[in-house]
């Protein structure tokens, strides 16, 4: 069993390029599909503290269900917390891939070749 944990969408194509990297690197995860189940607050914590505190990336700004919820003006007035709880409850306003390793306390969000090229796997 893995120590990696991803989260991401089966038809969506940059999970899919995300894990056939992954693969290719030999990085054993354990997936999730993120709709039904996102990432837990504690895991959430973690990525939010390896983005610097920046609470919007973790968020798919891009998706109708963001949209939909007039997140772009509530933003300011949640919580982290708060944020965490509206993810838990819509999977889909979770940035994806989202890719952790609890015990090492890092984690990726995003499929950012770059980054995920310089990361010290």
């Amino acid at each position: 069993m893995s120590d990696w944990l991803f989260y991401g969408y089966s038809r969506c194509s940059t999970c899919r390029d995300a894990l056939k990297w992954l693969g290719e690197k030999g990085v054993a995860v354990q997936k999730h599909e993120i709709r039904e189940t996102p990432p837990s607050a504690n895991e959430l914590e973690i990525a939010l503290n390896t983005l610097s505190g920046t609470v919007t990336k973790l968020l798919n700004t891009s998706s109708q269900d963001y949209r939909a919820m007039g997140l772009k003006d509530r933003l300011p007035l949640l919580t982290a917390e708060q944020i965490f709880a509206l993810i838990q409850e819509n999977g889909n306003l979770c940035k994806r891939p989202f890719l952790i390793h609890t015990s090492r306390r890092t984690a990726l969000v995003g499929f950012k070749l770059k980054q995920w090229q310089e990361f010290e796997w």
